[in-house]
C-alpha cells in the first residue's frame, strides 16, 4: 500500500490505455489524408470509400482518446502535486503549446472531415483531413518534447526547488528528443499500418469488398516495406543516444551489471536485483558491444557503477520490454520481407496462409508500443526528472496507499467499461465493412466490377481470381 508505487501502477495503468488511442488515430489520419488526397487526384471512387470507412473508425478511436487523455492532468494534479509544482514553468508551457496548436487545429478541421463530406467540395475535405492529420503530428511533437526533457534535462535552472526555463529552444529540442520522435512516429504509423493490412487480409480470407482490400493491401504492404527497416536504424540512433545520455537506462535493458568490454548480447536472461546478477542466461558473445557502441570490443557502464538507490527497478520490465519491442519488430521485418516475395510470384492476395498471418498480426503494432513505452519510462526511474527530480519527491504529500488504492480500482472499472465498449464498436464497423463499396457495382478494380465478384463465398473468390 505504498503510495508511491500505487502511484506509478495507476499512472502506468492510464496512460497505457490510453497511449493505444494515439498510436493508432495518428497513423490512421494520415492514411486518412492519403485516401483522400488519391481520390481528389485520380477520381477513383474506391478511395472514397476506403475513406469513409476508416473515418467512421477514426472518429470512435479519437473520441476515447479525448475522452481518456482528460484524466492524464488530473491524475497529475492530484498524485503528483510536487512534480506539477517544481516543473510547471517547463512543463505546463510545452503542454500549452500542445492545445494552441493540435488541439486547436483537430477541433477546426476535424468536424468537416467526419461530417462535411456532403457540405464541401472534395479539395476541401483533403484540406480538413490533411489538416487533422497534421494536428495529430503536432500533438506528438509537444508531447515528445516534453517527455524527451524529462529524460534528458537541458535549458533550465533551478531556482528554489523549481525547474525555470533559460532556452526554450535547448529545453524543446532536448538531445533525446530528436531521435525519440523519429522512433515513436514510426512506430505508430507501422502500428496502425498492420491494423489496415489485418482488416484487409481479413476481408480477402472472407471474400468480402475484395477491391478495397486488396487496394488496402497492397498500399499498406509497400509503406511497411520502407518504414519496418527504417525502424531498426531510428531504434539504433535511438539506442546510441541512450547510452550517451542514460546509461543506468540502457544497463538496465540489457541487465549489464559490471562495467567491461567485449559484451556479450543476452538473448534471454533472469535478472536478479538482491544478488546483482543473472540468471538462466542465453547469450552471443560479443555481440552486446557491437550493437549497443557499434565497437566489437566497446565498453559498456555496468549497474554496478551507479548507486543501488539510482538504478531502474524494477529491472525486468525494461530487459523484457526491450525483447518484446524488438521480437516484434523482427516479426514484422518477416512479415513485409515475405510480402515482397509473394508480390513477385502474383501471389500476394490468394496465400490463404499470408492472409491468416496478417490477420493475426493486427495487434502486434499496439503491443511493441505498449512494451517500448514501459522499456523507456521503468528505465529512467528513480527519476521523474532524470538525474534531478526522484519519483519518491514528486507524489502529492497527503496521500495514503488507501486514497491512491480506491481510485486505482475506480480507474480500472472505468477503463474496462469504456475501453471493452469502444473495442466492440470498433470491432462491429470491421464486420460491416465498407458499406458503400457493396452498393457500387459499377466500381472497377483489377479491370473487372468489384460487386459481383463480393457477393462469391471465399472459396469461390479464390478460384476466380
Amino acid at each position: 500500500m505504498d503510495p508511491v508505487v500505487l502511484s506509478r501502477i495507476q499512472f502506468a495503468w492510464v496512460i497505457a490505455w490510453h497511449f493505444l488511442l494515439p498510436a493508432f488515430t495518428i497513423g490512421l489520419a494520415a492514411f486518412i489524408a492519403v485516401l483522400e488526397g488519391l481520390n481528389l487526384i485520380t477520381g477513383r471512387e474506391i478511395y472514397l470509400r476506403i475513406s469513409t470507412f476508416w473515418i467512421k473508425i477514426f472518429a470512435v478511436s479519437f473520441g476515447m482518446g479525448v475522452v481518456s487523455g482528460i484524466v492524464m492532468p488530473f491524475q497529475i494534479g492530484t498524485n503528483w502535486s510536487r512534480y506539477s509544482d517544481a516543473t510547471a514553468n517547463v512543463v505546463g508551457p510545452l503542454l500549452a503549446y500542445e492545445g494552441l496548436t493540435a488541439f486547436f487545429l483537430e477541433a477546426a478541421f476535424l468536424g468537416v472531415l467526419l461530417f462535411g463530406r456532403k457540405l464541401v467540395p472534395p479539395w476541401a475535405h483533403f484540406i480538413a483531413a490533411l489538416m487533422v492529420a497534421l494536428g495529430t503530428l503536432f500533438s506528438t511533437f509537444w508531447i515528445i518534447a516534453t517527455n524527451s526533457w524529462m529524460q534528458t534535462p537541458a535549458g533550465y535552472e533551478i531556482v528554489d526547488g523549481r525547474f525555470l526555463p533559460k532556452d526554450w529552444l535547448q529545453i524543446i529540442f532536448s538531445p533525446s528528443f530528436p531521435y525519440r520522435l523519429a522512433h515513436v512516429v514510426d512506430a505508430v504509423y507501422i502500428t496502425t499500418g498492420f491494423v489496415v493490412v489485418g482488416v484487409a487480409a481479413s476481408y480477402l480470407r472472407h471474400g468480402r469488398f475484395v477491391a478495397e482490400a486488396r487496394t488496402m493491401l497492397s498500399m499498406t504492404l509497400w509503406l511497411l516495406t520502407v518504414l519496418v527497416p527504417l525502424q531498426f536504424l531510428l531504434g539504433d540512433a535511438h539506442g546510441l543516444n541512450t547510452l550517451e545520455h542514460q546509461p543506468a537506462k540502457l544497463a538496465a535493458i540489457e541487465a549489464i551489471w559490471n562495467t567491461h568490454s567485449d559484451v556479450e548480447l543476452n538473448l534471454f536472461a533472469i535478472p536478479d536485483e538482491k544478488a546483482e546478477t543473472d540468471r538462466y542466461v542465453v547469450a552471443i558473445p560479443d555481440l552486446g558491444s557491437l550493437i549497443l557502441t557499434h565497437d566489437l570490443h566497446g565498453t559498456v557502464h555496468g549497474l554496478k557503477d551507479f548507486p543501488a538507490d539510482q538504478r531502474p527497478s524494477p529491472i525486468v520490465v525494461p530487459f523484457f520490454g526491450f525483447r518484446i519491442m524488438v521480437g516484434i519488430a523482427v516479426i514484422m521485418l518477416a512479415m513485409v520481407v515475405t510480402s515482397l516475395w509473394l508480390r513477385w510470384r502474383g501471389e500476394l492476395f490468394h496465400a490463404n496462409w499470408f492472409l491468416w498471418c496478417c490477420t493475426l498480426a493486427s495487434p502486434l503494432g499496439f503491443i511493441a508500443v505498449t512494451a517500448g513505452w514501459a522499456t523507456t519510462e521503468v528505465g529512467r526511474q528513480p527519476w521523474t526528472v532524470y538525474g534531478l527530480l526522484r519519483t519518491r519527491d514528486s507524489v502529492s504529500p497527503s496521500l495514503t496507499g488507501l486514497d491512491v488504492g480506491i481510485s486505482l480500482l475506480g480507474y480500472c472499472l472505468v477503463y474496462l467499461v469504456m475501453f471493452s465498449a469502444g473495442f466492440a464498436l470498433m470491432v462491429r464497423l470491421v464486420r460491416l465493412g465498407p458499406i458503400e463499396a457493396a452498393a457500387e457495382p459499377d466500381a472497377i478494380e483489377g479491370g473487372r466490377p468489384a460487386g459481383p465478384v463480393q457477393a462469391l463465398p471465399a472459396a469461390e473468390t479464390g478460384r476466380r481470381s
